[in-house]
């Protein structure tokens, strides 16, 4: 790479249906997607040169993009195979993906029903979200300054980039405390997520998870919900208050980036890293593993 600030590395980007040199994949100042955060995204992973539930986020970067009321103008086919070219191309053998599609600048206002739509997909080499120090210790949280809006007030079922500028703001003022990210509530006060995980906790060998009806329903939470349960473990999907942290054994976030990384640490609750925590951290790295990592079934 020829820097590590994100705007200037070597390589090629997909923009456009073209794959263009990395640093001429460029937007002007007056997107809309900028100034209104009209915008929706995926991360997707790589590994062993194979991507993992590719479809599934296509699918899921697809109906963000009907929810924020754009077309994207591709085929899911089109992108997908965009996305094999490109980690080619970069020479990805583990890696991560970002597709993000947008409204340009064809109108500067609230309403931009005439903006076209622009699409645009990187990738590059990363390793685990959180350092392995971090994972064997169980990371530290702390409880999150925002909230996870009520869908009657944002379209809470997409992924949308103004839907994170909380977490950035929460992750931040966690971070400036010494903790690795926070918890975040939602807007009746129940245990939602962190700022860019979904979250788990056990208790007497059963998995608790909160009802993912005001934030997303991850699929790397439905592939962990799926390897659970091969292993017989029972999972309870369930509204979950935060007084209930002090009962629970142990804890962990599930994502894209964050893989599956225990927790040690909720403010002033704690949590030890089991033996439940340790054996689906090893199933989700041998899912991933396996070959190819795109055709491996998401769990219900």
């Amino acid at each position: 790479m020829s820097s590590t600030s994100f705007d200037d590395r070597d390589g090629v980007i997909w923009y456009d249906g073209k794959f263009v040199n990395w640093p001429e994949a460029k937007l002007h100042v007056l997107s809309h997607g900028l100034h209104y955060a009209s915008a929706v995204f995926e991360g997707t992973r790589v590994y062993n040169s194979n991507i993992f539930h590719l479809d599934a986020h296509t699918d899921r970067l697809f109906n963000s993009a009907r929810v924020l009321g754009f077309e994207i103008p591709y085929t899911p086919a089109q992108l997908n195979q965009a996305q094999r070219e490109l980690i080619k191309r970069q020479g990805i053998a583990d890696g991560y993906i970002r597709p993000i599609a947008w409204r340009g600048s064809e109108m500067m206002a609230v309403s931009a029903q005439k903006a076209s739509i622009h699409v645009a997909i990187a990738t590059w080499t990363w390793p685990s979200y959180f350092s392995v120090e971090a994972k064997l210790k169980g990371i530290r949280l702390d409880n999150a300054i925002y909230r996870r809006p009520d869908p009657a007030c944002a379209p809470t079922n997409a992924k949308a980039a103004g839907l994170y500028m909380i977490c950035t703001l929460s992750k931040h003022a966690a971070e400036a405390k010494g903790y690795h990210d926070a918890l975040m509530l939602d807007y009746r006060g129940l245990v939602a997520e962190a700022t860019g995980a979904n979250i788990f906790f056990s208790k007497d060998g059963v998995l608790h998870t909160p009802t993912p009806d005001c934030f997303l329903d991850g699929i790397t939470r439905r592939t962990v919900i799926g390897l659970a349960k091969r292993r017989g473990i029972e999972v309870v999907e369930r509204f979950i208050k935060p007084e209930e942290l002090a009962e629970f054994d142990e804890c962990f976030l599930t994502g894209t980036a964050a893989e599956v990384t225990p927790v040690s640490e909720i403010g002033e609750h704690t949590f030890k890293p089991g033996r439940l925590t340790e054996a689906l951290v090893r199933d989700f790295d041998a899912e991933v593993r396996a070959e190819p990592a795109e055709a491996i079934a998401v769990g219900a």
